[in-house]
């Protein structure tokens, strides 16, 4: 069986969709994902993928494109010419599915299953409904068992990637914990101060600490080093960043994709969790975790991307000591 599987949000929303992806590759001779730009580095490091589109949907994401039909033909075209024999389409609690589910209909899709609250019509084959609260990686592989995809026995649910690299030259040898100060979204980051004043407690507290980064984000991460952590800023991709968060003890961070990276090679999270999106549905997911941050402050549940409350107060009142405490905890848990 030829089996579309399509996440089209980010890094980490891809991440998330590993288990359902696994399970769909269990009944399928060639899965293929279809994903954003975003998520086009997690979705070549998802076991089962056999091949990636890349597509850049009008629909998603923060800056999306505007509607192009020649783009919607070219993927409708591309679909066809595949001749899938089921497709499996995965989105957020709060995303449709349906135009997606449009566009593989328009491709000869003969199946296609996916979690809608809207009345699909005859988009869908097989509409699934949501458990409440339900973890969005839980939530994807529900949604793939009532498509009639099951994990292969043995199967944990946990997140997955293929094995990264050794880059015990980046981080120099000896344990070591991950600081990353940077995240998409700023409702959902501690502040640069804070980061770096438990960067420097880390340190009296006897750990080695490697800070990481985007491109982007080296400005960022050379002040959180300082003269203290081993700083990576801007100098590992996805598969190295998967490699250094593999060998640390801890990773300290915010609601973002290299949260989820270290669920998937199993490293435990200090999670300064903004509770703009629930914890329930996006916390770290199957391993060790601290969540710090207030889930019940007046932000809750506002999917904002800049903070809508004055003084950012779900994450101000975590101090650099707690960050601290978290991480010794979770290793005393470890070890």
């Amino acid at each position: 069986m030829n089996v579309l599987v399509v996440r089209l949000d980010s890094f980490g929303d891809v991440l998330l969709a590993g288990p359902a992806v696994r399970a769909a590759a269990e009944s399928a001779d060639r899965l293929t994902l279809l994903c954003g730009p975003s998520g086009e580095p997690a979705a070549r490091m998802l076991p089962g993928v056999d091949d990636v589109i890349v597509w850049r949907a009008p629909w998603e994401g923060v800056d999306p494109p505007p509607v192009d039909e020649a783009e919607v033909a070219g993927l409708v075209g591309t679909l066809r010419e595949r001749a899938y024999d089921a497709a499996l389409v995965l989105t957020s609690f709060h995303q449709s599915p349906l135009p997606a589910a449009l566009l593989l209909r328009l491709a000869g899709v003969p199946r296609i299953g996916a979690e809608s609250v809207d009345h699909p019509g005859r988009l869908l084959d097989v509409r699934h409904h949501r458990r409440p609260d339900r973890h969005e990686a839980e939530a994807a592989l529900d949604t793939a068992a009532a498509m009639g995809f099951v994990p292969r026995k043995g199967d944990d649910g946990r997140l997955r990637v293929l094995p990264p690299p050794d880059t015990a030259m980046l981080t120099g040898n000896g344990p070591y914990v991950v600081v990353h100060p940077g995240a998409s979204a700023p409702a959902r980051t501690w502040s640069a101060e804070r980061h770096a004043e438990a960067v420097g407690l880390l340190a009296d507290a006897g750990h080695r600490v490697v800070v990481t980064g985007g491109p982007d984000e080296t400005r960022l991460t050379r002040f959180v080093s300082g003269d203290t952590a081993v700083d990576l800023g801007g100098r590992t991709g996805p598969r190295q960043l998967a490699g250094v968060l593999a060998a640390a003890d801890a990773l300290v961070c915010g609601n973002t994709g290299p949260a989820h990276l270290a669920s998937a090679v199993g490293t435990p999270v200090v999670s300064l969790f903004a509770p703009v999106v629930p914890a329930s549905r996006w916390a770290p997911h199957g391993v060790p975790t601290v969540l710090l941050g207030d889930q019940r402050a007046p932000c809750a549940d506002t999917r904002s991307r800049h903070c809508p409350v004055a003084g950012h107060p779900c994450l101000a009142g975590v101090t650099a000591q707690d960050v601290v405490s978290a991480v010794q905890k979770l290793l005393k848990e470890s070890g």
